[in-house]
């Protein structure tokens, strides 16, 4: 199949070469000259503009977007909008907002064109293994795009979720659970670091991939890291978030359902970014304020 990709980041560059390999033909653009240059050593045909890509491209249109969440994707959906023409399809394969989706798919209908969602998960390890991929869209576009999704899922790991947004919609859902079960692992594994028992926490992780009911890639990915460096001394406690969980509580609160558990580690990758918290130290000063309690200064 024929497929235009714009944006060839850590993901996107993999996700070409993965589509290379089976022989689609695609057409790509980058910012990064160097990046469209590497991928044009993959087999990839380069283009020099958003304009160019699309000339490149034989109707009906198929162009994949995979940049960064937010403005970025939101002023490339603008511009290649304006470039295609009927029946053509613009896929958004990055972190959206499914809010967004829906108010994309029904500007592009009033020129009909399609637009599908796709809710993307897999990351840097997605070339070697497939990328899980959660689809929302119309049947049509869909059904013409099967081909892409079978090459980059691998067998079962793709599926039409529903109708537009529902992709990122439940990719948003899978990335409040993951962030729940990274904090889970974290919590118990750093009470382990603590214990008196001088406990292999690469070895105990590695040891639960077998039969362990909390086996998981996360905790194989575990393994990994504590086997390369046992007290994680090489890293800073910073943790960063990519907005889904906060879109999740959004929603969640707007539906009354509780979800105290990713509110709980989202929250605690806020704290993680603190040097100091200044709610800490108002508790220390009210301690002292009331009850003559020490204080560090």
């Amino acid at each position: 199949m024929e497929l235009g990709f714009i944006g060839l980041g850590k993901m996107g560059m993999n996700m070409v070469t993965r589509l290379r390999r089976d022989q689609h033909r695609v057409v790509v653009f980058d910012r990064s000259t160097d990046l469209v240059k590497q991928a044009e050593n993959h087999g990839c045909i380069t283009a020099s503009s958003l304009t160019d890509l699309v000339g490149k491209l034989s109707p009906p249109r198929a162009i994949w977007i995979m940049v960064p969440s937010g403005a970025p994707t939101e002023e490339t959906f603008q511009a290649v909008a304006a470039l295609l023409k009927s029946d053509d399809t613009i896929i958004d394969g990055g972190n959206t907002r499914f809010h967004d989706d829906v108010r994309r798919a029904a500007e592009l209908k009033k020129s009909g064109l399609y637009y599908v969602d796709v809710g993307t998960s897999g990351g840097i390890w997605g070339l070697k293994i497939g990328y899980c991929l959660m689809i929302g869209g119309d049947e049509a576009p869909v059904k013409r795009l099967e081909p892409v999704f079978k090459t980059l899922a691998p067998e079962q790991g793709w599926a039409h979720v529903g109708a537009v947004g529902a992709g990122h919609y439940v990719k948003m859902v899978h990335n409040g659970i993951e962030y729940s079960m990274m904090q889970s692992y974290a919590e118990g594994f750093e009470l382990m670091s603590k214990s008196e028992y001088k406990l292999d926490l690469a070895r105990i992780a590695n040891l639960w991939m077998h039969g362990s009911v909390v086996r998981s890639w996360l905790l194989e990915l575990t393994a990994g890291t504590l086997k390369d460096d046992q007290k994680l001394e090489k890293l800073k406690g910073y943790v960063q978030d990519s907005g889904e969980g906060r879109w999740m509580i959004a929603d969640a609160i707007e539906k009354d359902v509780p979800v105290p558990m990713l509110t709980t580690a989202l929250f605690t990758r806020f704290r993680s970014r603190q040097d100091e918290s200044f709610a800490e130290k108002m508790l220390a000063a009210l301690r002292n304020a009331f009850g003559g309690h020490s204080v560090r200064r």
